[in-house]
């Protein structure tokens, strides 16, 4: 379980507080007004930030002491974390070996990886040589690898078309169903959010809130989220 206890960071006139948990295996969205605040709770979690009181726990374990790479999570942004002059089995096999270590037995988990998400027999290409969705699946390629129990996804889909972002949403809860994830996903579409179900945190004047229903969230929104809607 992910636990946010008492949870601040400042910095400057910014303030961030947060203090809840998300049950295993989870799938939350994280939505709210552009610097509220949504990515800097995903770099506390990850370790990329320190915060200023507080403690991020995994099972009751302090992460506080690991470095972002020993974290028991996988991280997804954007640009989907790709390296270009690498090609797309070893941006995937980085999942297991940051130097690309692996045997026979390894190559094998990275082609069974790629296979498992549609792009059998493309491992030899580069980044550049894939469509945007094609990134989108190489990233999720790796997290399916590395089979951290949290992932954590920073609006990686938001320069995919509607029908494509919706496809990769799909192919988020099975990569999640499959190695037991918890999940917790920036978006800037409500329709993601809903899209991805399960619940949602809001983080709106300096508050993470604690995960809600989506479904129920979204049926009856605060004020805060109204606003952000754009709703009356």
């Amino acid at each position: 379980m992910l636990t946010l206890e008492e949870l601040v960071f400042e910095q400057g006139d910014f303030r961030l507080a947060a203090d809840w948990s998300a049950a295993p295996g989870r799938m939350v969205a994280v939505v709210g007004p552009s610097g509220a605040g949504k990515s800097t709770l995903l770099s506390l979690i990850a370790g990329f930030l320190a915060p200023t009181a507080g403690r991020v726990l995994w099972d009751d374990r302090d992460l506080a002491p690991l470095d972002p790479g020993a974290r028991p999570l996988s991280i997804v942004f954007q640009d989907n974390n790709l390296f270009p002059h690498l090609t797309v089995a070893q941006n995937v096999g980085l999942g297991l070996s940051p130097g690309l270590k692996l045997d026979r037995a390894g190559w094998s988990r990275v082609d069974e990886s790629l296979r498992r998400v549609g792009l059998d027999g493309l491992g030899a290409r580069k980044p550049a040589a894939l469509s945007g969705g094609q990134q989108s699946r190489v990233a999720l390629a790796r997290v399916l690898l590395r089979s951290r129990p949290l992932m954590l996804l920073d609006e990686p889909f938001a320069a995919l078309g509607p029908a494509l972002r919706a496809e990769m949403l799909d192919l988020v809860r099975e990569v999640a169903a499959e190695t037991g994830a918890t999940v917790l996903m920036v978006t800037h579409d409500p329709r993601d959010a809903q899209r991805l179900g399960g619940e949602t945190v809001l983080v709106a004047e300096g508050v993470a809130q604690p995960p809600e229903d989506t479904a129920d969230l979204f049926a009856a929104p605060p004020k805060t989220l109204r606003a952000y809607l754009g709703e009356a």
